[in-house]
């Protein structure tokens, strides 16, 4: 895939580059991309993620560890799609979690936007500077560290 400003890369195309699926799938859509760059995609977060349930009861707030989830999920459409590859052959690990912030909460009714940007390539490891935002503000950030390996069935 060459690089954009208005890709094609919808909800259809990212599960062919990316292994997870419902309820885990957290990655809607790709509205930027520059190949080996960086990459923004969006979550709609609605009152119908299954999280919500319990987290919490009359006050639903969407977990961080899913927010930085789904920056981790960019950061894989991200690798994926720079190599120019259209399937989900290859499984990236979260290795490290580094300079976590949670700045705001997200809730039903939100797009998260995710900001996600290749710091360095080490062997099979990205480096990944993710920025996660609402409405243009930050509500989260990290770096975050992934393994990529194949599939064990592949």
């Amino acid at each position: 895939m060459t690089e954009t400003a208005n890709p094609t890369i919808d909800f259809a195309a990212i599960q062919k580059v990316l292994p997870h699926r419902y309820p885990f799938l957290l990655v809607d859509k790709v509205v930027e991309f520059e190949a080996h760059k960086r990459i923004v995609a969006h979550k709609n977060v609605t009152i119908n993620e299954p999280f919500f349930q319990g987290h919490f009861p009359g006050h639903p707030v969407m977990p961080g560890v899913l927010v930085i989830e789904a920056l981790a999920q960019a950061g894989g459409v991200l690798t994926q799609i720079s190599r120019g590859l259209c399937s989900s052959d290859r499984l990236f690990y979260l290795v490290k979690v580094d300079n976590v912030r949670f700045s705001r909460m997200v809730v039903p009714g939100d797009v998260l936007e995710l900001h996600v940007g290749i710091k360095r390539v080490i062997r099979n490891m990205t480096l990944y500077t993710c920025v996660a935002k609402v409405d243009g503000n930050e509500v989260a950030s990290a770096e975050v560290l992934c393994a990529e390996t194949p599939k064990p069935d592949a």
